[in-house]
């Protein structure tokens, strides 16, 4: 059935590649009647989305002639030449009929579609680029250039509407959606593109947001790019003078409860479930200027539990996995944890990488997060599809128990993901003494039935600039963090220190170390204490 299946799958691809380059297809997406461009958005709406190169280029600075004719380019640099998001980076100086002369040239080599030039992404950033940097792409031009800009923009407007919906990732979707409806603002196309484009936004919205406004992945970085998105279709909503739909108003507000929740309530990025250092400062910047601000005092939200104080932060993985569809992204760190101490990672996870399928497969592992392994094994199974590891083997999250006081934290949770192999439920307590800066933790390996005693581990992950060293007596690791110091310690089992890769850096890596603990479970109910107080 598999070979079966494929197979099917295979010629309908051909098939559909064989229509989408034909002259049926062609006369399809260019049914539209010619508009004017209405409504021009400000440039700088999009701020929240690129990143502006701080040196500003002239048009003239690049070699023009060859600009589309350079064939040796990898598959990166061809994108970032199709979406025109360089457009941002040039100067408002710069020749307006060089510009136009850019995409006249572009215009006569793809007007017709192409799967290397029309892809989802590619299409919706470059309508984006296009109308966004109209005072260059397209204002002091003849009406003849005018009709050409803008029957493209239609013809591959319609292209997204046909295709849309055959995107396999909702990020993708989201961009499209954007474009749509820009185009519906730009050029006052109501029923046909706007209405479609918000009914999309709202299917996008219910399949992928938990009703707190969360992402089902449980991706923070995800949740920030959704806000940035609905920010910005809300702001051209705003300054075409149209009402802006109910939905994205709501949905922003729960979009912005989270992130207040993950970002501004504690000034980090945790590592966590994809995430990266990403450094939000810019989009700090970028809400206050168009007046958003946000406010959340929960403790816990999206699978996540944060407690904090103004030197100290907590935050836990206290979520069961996302479902299969939601978890290419996901990594397999229940009840995992992070320490901040005054504005300093003190435990972390190891991060994410992406690009490389053994890393990306590497960093999915329990061993890469601050958790316990049973036997080198994660606590969640993974299998590739296409290019991707998605869940195979789900969690449960079985206990939850927060206490936050102004003198004493605890947390204590328990998961599921051991119980099929090694008829064993993980439990994680950890309490918290803010005028002793201590934590305590104890690990619980609460066995369902006696089976073969079997080896754990449990890893406590650290920065690549923070430094590890043990004492001689072999029962304690000191910590340095830049200027505090840290002990950790652990009764009954053996504590060292190892080697490690560190992704916290996007699509980088680096050696970073951290502690672990070792041991053999024979007990029906093994606890594992330890301890990291300030010294």
């Amino acid at each position: 059935m598999i070979y079966i299946n494929r197979f099917f799958f295979g010629f309908y691809n051909q098939l559909r590649k064989f229509y989408l380059n034909s002259k049926i297809y062609d006369k399809k997406i260019s049914k539209f009647d010619t508009k004017d461009l209405v409504y021009k958005p400000s440039p700088h709406l999009i701020s929240s989305i690129i990143k502006y190169d701080k040196k500003r280029f002239k048009i003239e600075d690049f070699s023009l002639k060859e600009i589309w004719n350079n064939d040796n380019i990898n598959d990166k640099e061809f994108k970032n030449l199709n979406n025109f998001y360089w457009f941002f980076s040039l100067d408002l100086k710069s020749s307006k009929k060089e510009v136009q002369s850019v995409i006249s040239n572009w215009i006569k080599r793809n007007y017709n579609y192409n799967d290397k030039c029309w892809s989802y992404e590619l299409v919706a950033k470059r309508i984006i680029s296009w109308l966004s940097n109209h005072n260059l792409s397209y204002d002091g031009s003849d009406q003849d250039y005018k009709s050409d800009f803008n029957k493209i923009i239609l013809k591959q407007t319609n292209h997204l509407v046909n295709v849309v919906n055959k995107s396999k990732t909702l990020d993708d979707k989201l961009i499209c959606c954007a474009s749509i409806i820009l185009v519906g603002l730009c050029y006052q196309e109501e029923k046909k593109y706007l209405s479609f484009g918000i009914s999309l936004l709202k299917k996008i919205t219910k399949l992928s947001l938990e009703n707190s406004g969360f992402p089902k992945s449980r991706n923070i970085k995800q949740l920030i790019f959704y806000l940035k998105y609905f920010i910005l279709i809300r702001e051209w909503f705003k300054e075409s003078q149209n009402n802006v739909p109910e939905h994205v108003d709501e949905t922003i507000y729960h979009l912005g409860q989270g992130y207040a929740f993950i970002w501004q309530n504690t000034g980090s990025d945790f590592l966590f479930n994809g995430n990266n250092l990403s450094n939000n400062n810019d989009f700090d910047n970028y809400l206050k200027k168009l007046g958003y601000k946000f406010n959340n005092d929960d403790q816990e939200l999206g699978g996540y539990t944060i407690l904090k104080n103004k030197k100290t932060c907590l935050i836990i993985d206290s979520g069961s996995s996302p479902e299969y569809e939601f978890s290419k992204d996901y990594q397999s760190g229940a009840l995992s944890f992070e320490i901040v101490s005054n504005g300093k990672k003190l435990i972390s996870n190891c991060g994410y990488y992406k690009k490389n399928i053994s890393l990306n497969r590497l960093s999915k592992s329990s061993a890469a997060q601050t958790t316990l392994i049973i036997d080198d094994s994660s606590s969640c199974k993974f299998i590739k599809i296409d290019k991707s590891l998605m869940l195979k083997k789900s969690i449960k999250i079985l206990k939850k128990k927060i206490v936050f006081e102004k003198d004493y934290w605890k947390v204590n949770f328990s998961h599921d993901g051991y119980l099929k192999n090694y008829n064993s439920i993980h439990e994680r307590q950890i309490e918290f003494y803010p005028n002793k800066m201590t934590f305590v933790g104890i690990d619980k390996i609460i066995k369902k039935k006696i089976n073969h005693n079997y080896k754990f581990d449990i890893r406590f992950h650290i920065e690549p600039n923070v430094k590890l060293m043990k004492t001689q007596d072999n029962k304690t690791i000191l910590i340095e963090l830049e200027d505090e110091g840290w002990k950790f310690t652990c009764d009954n089992y053996d504590i060292n220190i190892d080697n490690g890769l560190y992704f916290g850096n996007k699509n980088l890596y680096s050696e970073n170390q951290n502690i672990f603990i070792s041991g053999i479970s024979n007990n029906l109910i093994d606890n594992i204490k330890w301890e990291i107080k300030q010294i």
